[in-house]
């Protein structure tokens, strides 16, 4: 069988692929992102996937690669991660008591075959209106300060989520049911 490697740092996506009993080894991509080309938010993940795919695949043969890219998108505008706690504060302010989108690209690139299968997928979740005690309090946590959108739905945020419509392992920052249907045309079945 063909080694997997997983193009990505996230130790999140990492502990997704193995909870689903994925043998795979870790390679971060070195592919410089760049936010500011013309593209829908769900192209520009794509995009961004696949180049990090490709970064990783050029250093390999014989191996399947996975990359992902993840991000919130708010009336249309792509949300980063907060730099400071005031960015934080602001963020989950924005975001309180509204729906947003969090839009997963991901790319499954076999180096021999030079096949690949790039996708993206869409959640919305809708984040409960937050008092600013609330607010304060969760940026207070920490956990806000690393996360796109200034909150994490597996942390100390799932009691921000009022509910979500669609794929929660997206919101982490990998869509488990459709990586796992694209798997299947590379020949790797979960189950």
């Amino acid at each position: 069988m063909k080694r997997i490697i997983l193009a990505s740092a996230s130790p999140r996506r990492r502990e997704l692929l193995e909870k689903i009993g994925l043998k795979f080894e870790v390679e971060p991509s070195d592919y410089a992102e760049d936010l500011r080309s013309g593209l829908s938010p769900d192209e520009l993940a794509r995009a961004i996937s696949l180049e990090k795919a490709r970064a990783v695949a050029s250093r390999h043969k014989k191996a399947v690669v996975i990359a992902a890219d993840t991000f919130i998108v708010f009336r249309g505008k792509i949300m980063g991660k907060p730099g400071t706690e005031a960015e934080a504060r602001r963020m989950l302010m924005m975001l309180s008591g509204k729906p947003h989108s969090v839009i997963t690209g991901f790319t499954i690139l076999d180096t021999d075959k030079n096949k690949v299968l790039t996708k993206s997928v869409e959640t919305v979740v809708h984040i409960k209106n937050l008092t600013s005690e609330e607010i304060e309090a969760y940026v207070k946590s920490g956990e806000p300060l690393d996360k796109a959108g200034a909150y994490a739905i597996q942390g100390l945020g799932s009691v921000i989520v009022e509910r979500i419509e669609g794929d929660y392992f997206n919101v982490i920052g990998l869509p488990l049911s459709a990586l796992a249907e694209g798997l299947k045309e590379f020949g790797i079945h979960i189950l």
